[in-house]
C-alpha cells in the first residue's frame, strides 16, 4: 500500500490520489500479471502534476516524451534519469534501462506516451516491461486507450486504464491554498470557477491567481463572486478572444 502523499506546496487534488491509485494497481499486482498501468485524460487536467509528485514520492524515474524524440533518445533521457552513462547502441541501452528497474524495484512513469504512439514506438516501453518486470505507469490524452488498440501485444499487458478525474470544488479549495495564498476566495467564486474550468485544473489554478491579484490591487484579503463581477474581473475560459475590429 502506498503511503497517502503530502507535499508542501502541492495541493492534494482529486487526480493524485486517482493517479496513485493507478500505480498502486501496478506495484501491488499478483504474480503473473501484467504491471502496465494507463491514466488518462484531456490536456489541462493535473495528470503530469500529479504523476511527478507521485513520482518523487516513490522514488521512481520519471520521464516525459518530446515529439521529436527518437527510440535511442527515449532511453538516453531514462538512463539519464537514472543517472547511468548510456551505452552506445540502442540495445545496449535498453539493456541498461532493464537491469537498473530490476535491480532498483522503482517504477517508471511515462509521460506524453501519445508522441511514442503516433511514431508507432510503443514496442520499446513493451520491451522495457518485458526486461525488467517492472511497474510502469502511461499518462497521455483521453484518447489513448483507443490509440493502443492498435497495437495488440502492449494493449494486452495493461492491468488497467485510470482516468483522469475533472476538477471540482474541493479541488479548487486545496488548489487556493496554493495559486491565491492569504486570499479568502469564497465557495461561491470557486464553484463558478470550476463551472467555467469544464473540467480542467490549470484553467482554474490560472483563474485563482488572477483573483490573487485582484485581491492584492484593491488591498482586500477576501473575495467572492459578486465581488468580482462588481469590480469588473475577467477570467479565463478557454475561449480563444474575439476579432478586433
Amino acid at each position: 500500500m502506498i503511503a497517502e502523499i503530502r507535499t508542501p506546496g502541492i495541493a492534494r487534488i482529486g487526480n493524485i490520489a486517482q493517479c496513485q491509485t493507478a500505480l498502486e494497481r501496478a506495484i501491488s499486482r499478483s504474480a503473473n500479471l501484467p504491471g502496465l498501468v494507463c491514466f488518462y485524460g484531456p490536456s489541462g487536467w493535473g495528470k503530469s502534476l500529479s504523476s511527478n509528485c507521485l513520482c518523487n514520492s516513490q522514488r521512481g524515474y520519471y520521464v516525459q516524451v518530446k515529439s521529436i524524440w527518437s527510440k535511442k533518445v527515449f532511453l538516453s533521457k531514462i538512463l539519464g534519469e537514472m543517472g547511468i552513462k548510456p551505452a552506445h547502441t540502442t540495445g545496449e541501452m535498453l539493456d541498461q534501462v532493464c537491469d537498473q528497474l530490476s535491480a532498483s524495484g522503482r517504477p517508471l512513469v511515462i509521460d506524453e506516451m501519445d508522441h511514442l504512439v503516433d511514431k508507432n514506438a510503443v514496442e520499446i516501453v513493451r520491451d522495457i516491461y518485458e526486461g525488467s518486470q517492472a511497474p510502469i505507469l502511461i499518462i497521455g490524452e483521453e484518447q489513448l486507450p483507443q490509440k493502443l488498440k492498435r497495437f495488440e501485444r502492449f494493449h494486452g499487458r495493461i492491468l488497467a486504464f485510470v482516468p483522469a478525474l475533472p476538477v471540482t470544488l474541493e479541488d479548487a479549495r486545496q488548489l487556493a491554498t496554493v495559486y491565491a495564498p492569504g486570499v479568502q476566495c469564497g465557495d461561491d467564486l470557486l464553484a463558478y470557477l470550476v463551472q467555467e474550468a469544464h473540467g480542467s485544473v490549470r484553467r482554474v489554478c490560472v483563474n485563482l491567481d488572477q483573483a490573487r491579484e485582484e485581491a492584492a490591487g484593491n488591498g482586500v484579503n477576501a473575495i467572492d463572486l459578486s465581488w468580482c463581477q462588481k469590480h469588473g474581473v475577467k477570467f479565463y475560459t478557454g475561449e480563444a478572444p474575439k476579432r478586433r475590429v
